[in-house]
Protein backbone atom coordinates (compact mmCIF):
# COMPACT_ATOMS: atom_id res chain seq x y z
CA UNK A 1 0.00 0.00 0.00
CA UNK A 2 2.97 2.31 0.37
CA UNK A 3 4.11 1.68 -2.99
CA UNK A 4 0.48 2.28 -3.93
CA UNK A 5 0.43 5.97 -2.43
CA UNK A 6 3.85 6.55 -4.10
CA UNK A 7 2.43 5.65 -7.42
CA UNK A 8 -0.25 7.34 -7.36
CA UNK A 9 1.43 10.52 -6.38
CA UNK A 10 1.82 13.55 -8.93
CA UNK A 11 4.70 15.43 -9.29
CA UNK A 12 3.58 18.07 -7.16
CA UNK A 13 2.93 16.05 -4.57
CA UNK A 14 -0.94 15.65 -4.68
CA UNK A 15 -2.41 11.90 -5.55
CA UNK A 16 -4.42 10.40 -8.13
CA UNK A 17 -7.46 8.46 -6.54
CA UNK A 18 -8.78 6.07 -8.57
CA UNK A 19 -6.40 3.33 -10.77
CA UNK A 20 -7.73 0.39 -13.01
CA UNK A 21 -7.02 -3.13 -12.99
CA UNK A 22 -4.49 -2.37 -15.65
CA UNK A 23 -2.91 0.39 -13.77
CA UNK A 24 -4.30 3.20 -15.47
CA UNK A 25 -5.34 6.43 -13.86
CA UNK A 26 -8.58 6.58 -13.78
CA UNK A 27 -8.21 10.50 -12.74
CA UNK A 28 -6.03 13.91 -13.24
CA UNK A 29 -6.09 14.62 -9.60
CA UNK A 30 -7.77 12.99 -6.81
CA UNK A 31 -10.00 14.78 -4.13
CA UNK A 32 -8.84 16.76 -1.40
CA UNK A 33 -10.29 13.98 1.01
CA UNK A 34 -8.01 11.12 -0.70
CA UNK A 35 -5.26 13.51 -0.20
CA UNK A 36 -6.12 13.84 3.52
CA UNK A 37 -6.53 10.84 4.68
CA UNK A 38 -2.78 9.88 2.14
CA UNK A 39 -1.38 12.37 4.96
CA UNK A 40 -2.75 10.90 8.03
CA UNK A 41 -1.68 7.33 6.99
CA UNK A 42 1.74 8.63 5.90
CA UNK A 43 2.28 10.62 9.38
CA UNK A 44 1.11 7.36 11.33
CA UNK A 45 4.04 5.26 9.72
CA UNK A 46 6.24 8.43 10.37
CA UNK A 47 5.73 8.73 14.06
CA UNK A 48 5.36 4.71 13.88
CA UNK A 49 8.04 3.02 11.29
CA UNK A 50 8.71 -0.69 12.15
CA UNK A 51 11.74 -0.25 10.20
CA UNK A 52 14.06 2.98 8.99
CA UNK A 53 13.56 1.78 5.29
CA UNK A 54 9.58 2.46 5.67
CA UNK A 55 10.58 5.31 7.53
CA UNK A 56 12.48 7.05 4.62
CA UNK A 57 10.13 6.09 1.79
CA UNK A 58 7.23 7.38 3.73
CA UNK A 59 9.26 10.74 4.92
CA UNK A 60 10.14 11.47 1.13
CA UNK A 61 6.81 10.99 -0.08
CA UNK A 62 4.90 12.93 3.06
CA UNK A 63 7.45 16.36 2.23
CA UNK A 64 6.58 15.85 -1.49
CA UNK A 65 3.06 16.30 -0.84
CA UNK A 66 3.66 18.96 2.21
CA UNK A 67 3.60 21.77 -0.28
CA UNK A 68 -0.08 21.18 -0.74
CA UNK A 69 -0.98 21.23 3.03
CA UNK A 70 -2.05 24.72 3.51
CA UNK A 71 -3.14 24.54 0.15
CA UNK A 72 -6.07 22.57 1.54
CA UNK A 73 -9.76 24.05 1.55
CA UNK A 74 -12.28 20.81 2.72
CA UNK A 75 -12.25 21.20 6.61
CA UNK A 76 -12.45 17.74 6.74
CA UNK A 77 -9.14 17.23 4.27
CA UNK A 78 -7.48 19.88 6.75
CA UNK A 79 -8.36 17.78 9.79
CA UNK A 80 -7.00 14.44 8.69
CA UNK A 81 -3.65 16.10 7.80
CA UNK A 82 -3.19 17.61 10.67
CA UNK A 83 -3.66 14.03 12.28
CA UNK A 84 -1.14 12.83 10.13
CA UNK A 85 1.21 15.97 10.84
CA UNK A 86 0.80 15.44 14.48
CA UNK A 87 1.96 12.13 14.42
CA UNK A 88 4.94 13.06 12.05
CA UNK A 89 5.85 16.07 15.20
CA UNK A 90 5.57 13.62 17.67
CA UNK A 91 8.56 11.60 16.11
CA UNK A 92 10.31 14.59 15.08
CA UNK A 93 9.49 17.96 17.67
CA UNK A 94 12.14 19.60 16.29
CA UNK A 95 10.43 20.48 12.88
CA UNK A 96 9.92 23.93 13.44
CA UNK A 97 8.71 24.14 10.12
CA UNK A 98 6.50 21.77 10.48
CA UNK A 99 5.17 22.96 13.85
CA UNK A 100 4.65 26.33 12.28
CA UNK A 101 2.62 24.78 9.12
CA UNK A 102 0.36 22.55 11.98
CA UNK A 103 -0.11 25.98 13.91
CA UNK A 104 -1.51 27.55 10.58
CA UNK A 105 -3.89 24.85 9.58
CA UNK A 106 -4.40 24.18 13.29
CA UNK A 107 -6.44 27.79 13.25
CA UNK A 108 -7.95 27.09 9.96
CA UNK A 109 -10.37 25.13 11.73
CA UNK A 110 -10.72 26.92 15.32
CA UNK A 111 -11.71 30.50 12.85
CA UNK A 112 -14.48 28.26 10.97
CA UNK A 113 -15.48 26.96 14.34
CA UNK A 114 -16.04 30.58 15.50
CA UNK A 115 -17.28 31.63 12.11
CA UNK A 116 -20.06 28.91 12.86
CA UNK A 117 -20.89 28.74 16.28
CA UNK A 118 -24.01 30.41 18.10
CA UNK A 119 -25.37 29.58 21.64
CA UNK A 120 -27.26 26.28 20.53
CA UNK A 121 -24.65 25.32 17.66
CA UNK A 122 -21.46 24.46 18.82
CA UNK A 123 -19.87 23.24 15.32
CA UNK A 124 -17.36 23.83 12.28
CA UNK A 125 -20.15 24.33 9.50
CA UNK A 126 -23.87 24.70 9.61
CA UNK A 127 -24.20 21.27 8.95
CA UNK A 128 -23.21 17.31 10.52
CA UNK A 129 -22.18 15.17 7.50
CA UNK A 130 -19.67 12.87 7.50
CA UNK A 131 -16.33 11.88 9.12
CA UNK A 132 -17.85 14.44 11.89
CA UNK A 133 -15.56 13.07 14.82
CA UNK A 134 -12.52 13.90 12.73
CA UNK A 135 -12.33 17.23 13.14
CA UNK A 136 -12.28 17.81 17.09
CA UNK A 137 -10.18 14.63 17.02
CA UNK A 138 -7.53 16.78 14.74
CA UNK A 139 -8.09 19.75 17.00
CA UNK A 140 -7.26 17.34 20.51
CA UNK A 141 -3.88 15.94 18.65
CA UNK A 142 -2.65 19.81 17.40
CA UNK A 143 -4.09 20.83 21.49
CA UNK A 144 -1.36 18.47 22.70
CA UNK A 145 1.50 19.59 19.47
CA UNK A 146 1.20 22.96 20.09
CA UNK A 147 0.20 23.14 23.84
CA UNK A 148 -2.76 25.93 23.22
CA UNK A 149 -5.12 25.69 25.76
CA UNK A 150 -7.93 27.55 22.80
CA UNK A 151 -7.49 25.24 20.27
CA UNK A 152 -8.31 21.96 23.28
CA UNK A 153 -11.21 24.05 24.52
CA UNK A 154 -12.69 24.28 21.16
CA UNK A 155 -11.84 20.95 20.61
CA UNK A 156 -13.32 19.49 23.82
CA UNK A 157 -16.54 22.11 22.98
CA UNK A 158 -17.10 20.88 19.60
CA UNK A 159 -16.67 17.42 20.90
CA UNK A 160 -19.42 17.21 23.34
CA UNK A 161 -21.62 18.80 21.01
CA UNK A 162 -21.40 15.82 18.80
CA UNK A 163 -21.66 13.60 21.70
CA UNK A 164 -24.94 14.94 22.74
CA UNK A 165 -26.52 14.29 19.34
CA UNK A 166 -24.70 10.28 18.99
CA UNK A 167 -25.13 8.85 22.32
CA UNK A 168 -28.60 8.18 22.95
CA UNK A 169 -29.68 5.36 25.42
CA UNK A 170 -26.59 3.71 26.08
CA UNK A 171 -25.51 3.59 22.51
CA UNK A 172 -23.97 5.28 19.52
CA UNK A 173 -26.66 6.41 17.45
CA UNK A 174 -24.62 8.00 13.97
CA UNK A 175 -25.79 10.91 11.94
CA UNK A 176 -27.03 9.18 8.75
CA UNK A 177 -25.62 9.87 5.40
CA UNK A 178 -28.97 9.89 3.61
CA UNK A 179 -29.96 13.72 4.50
CA UNK A 180 -27.33 14.70 6.60
CA UNK A 181 -28.19 16.73 10.06
CA UNK A 182 -28.47 20.47 8.57
CA UNK A 183 -28.66 22.79 11.11
CA UNK A 184 -32.42 23.69 13.07
CA UNK A 185 -33.62 20.49 11.16
CA UNK A 186 -33.72 16.59 11.74
CA UNK A 187 -30.66 13.98 11.72
CA UNK A 188 -31.11 11.84 9.15
CA UNK A 189 -30.61 8.31 10.86
CA UNK A 190 -29.89 6.14 8.75
CA UNK A 191 -27.28 5.08 6.15
CA UNK A 192 -24.64 5.14 9.16
CA UNK A 193 -21.08 4.19 8.07
CA UNK A 194 -18.08 2.43 9.93
CA UNK A 195 -15.79 5.21 8.89
CA UNK A 196 -17.69 7.74 11.40
CA UNK A 197 -17.33 5.38 13.83
CA UNK A 198 -13.95 4.97 13.93
CA UNK A 199 -13.78 8.77 13.96
CA UNK A 200 -15.60 8.16 17.11
CA UNK A 201 -13.75 5.75 18.62
CA UNK A 202 -10.43 7.58 17.74
CA UNK A 203 -11.90 11.05 18.96
CA UNK A 204 -12.48 9.68 22.35
CA UNK A 205 -9.31 7.66 22.84
CA UNK A 206 -7.34 11.14 22.15
CA UNK A 207 -9.66 12.79 24.23
CA UNK A 208 -8.44 10.73 27.20
CA UNK A 209 -5.16 11.03 26.22
CA UNK A 210 -5.55 14.91 26.53
CA UNK A 211 -8.21 15.03 29.39
CA UNK A 212 -7.07 11.70 31.29
CA UNK A 213 -10.62 11.66 32.26
CA UNK A 214 -11.81 8.25 32.26
CA UNK A 215 -15.80 8.98 30.80
CA UNK A 216 -14.12 9.06 27.63
CA UNK A 217 -12.90 5.33 27.85
CA UNK A 218 -16.50 4.32 28.55
CA UNK A 219 -17.84 6.64 25.70
CA UNK A 220 -15.28 5.11 23.25
CA UNK A 221 -15.99 1.51 24.46
CA UNK A 222 -19.81 3.26 23.60
CA UNK A 223 -18.58 3.88 20.59
CA UNK A 224 -16.61 0.73 19.43
CA UNK A 225 -19.70 -2.08 20.05
CA UNK A 226 -21.57 0.38 17.39
CA UNK A 227 -19.61 -2.52 15.06
CA UNK A 228 -21.27 -5.60 17.36
CA UNK A 229 -24.57 -4.65 17.49
CA UNK A 230 -25.17 -1.56 19.93
CA UNK A 231 -26.67 0.54 17.50
CA UNK A 232 -30.12 1.72 16.18
CA UNK A 233 -30.78 -1.61 14.69
CA UNK A 234 -29.46 -4.10 17.45
CA UNK A 235 -27.66 -6.17 14.09
CA UNK A 236 -23.84 -6.68 14.08
CA UNK A 237 -22.18 -5.04 11.11
CA UNK A 238 -19.23 -7.05 11.61
CA UNK A 239 -18.91 -10.73 9.97
CA UNK A 240 -17.07 -13.13 12.24
CA UNK A 241 -16.96 -15.51 9.36
CA UNK A 242 -15.79 -13.40 6.36
CA UNK A 243 -14.26 -11.46 9.30
CA UNK A 244 -15.04 -8.37 7.13
CA UNK A 245 -17.55 -5.42 7.69
CA UNK A 246 -20.64 -4.50 6.09
CA UNK A 247 -21.22 -0.98 4.86
CA UNK A 248 -23.65 0.36 7.00
CA UNK A 249 -26.92 0.28 8.48
CA UNK A 250 -30.14 1.18 6.36
CA UNK A 251 -33.83 1.76 6.92
CA UNK A 252 -34.12 -1.92 5.68
CA UNK A 253 -30.83 -2.91 8.03
CA UNK A 254 -27.36 -4.04 6.90
CA UNK A 255 -25.80 -3.34 3.75
CA UNK A 256 -24.19 -6.37 3.29
CA UNK A 257 -21.27 -5.18 0.98
CA UNK A 258 -18.22 -5.47 3.22
CA UNK A 259 -16.01 -2.85 1.53
CA UNK A 260 -12.07 -2.09 2.51
CA UNK A 261 -13.05 1.19 3.88
CA UNK A 262 -15.64 -0.53 5.98
CA UNK A 263 -12.89 -3.24 6.68
CA UNK A 264 -10.01 -1.03 7.81
CA UNK A 265 -12.81 1.20 9.91
CA UNK A 266 -13.78 -1.72 12.07
CA UNK A 267 -10.09 -3.47 12.75
CA UNK A 268 -8.47 0.13 13.15
CA UNK A 269 -10.90 1.07 15.79
CA UNK A 270 -10.44 -2.56 17.46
Amino acid sequence: YLCYIHYMQNENGTFRNFLSFRRDYLDEQGSEDSFGRAIWALGYLLGNAPNDAYFQSGKEIFFDAAPNFEKLQSIRSIANAIIGICYYLESSPQDESMTERLRIMTWKLVNQYRQHRTEQWHWFEELLAYDNAMLPLALLHAAGILNDEAVGSTAIESMQFLSCITLKDGCLSLVGNENWFVKNATPSRFAQQPLDALAMVLMYRRAYHYTRDKKHLNDLYTSFMWFLGENDMRLSLYDFETKGCCDGLESTGVNRNQGAESTLSYLISH
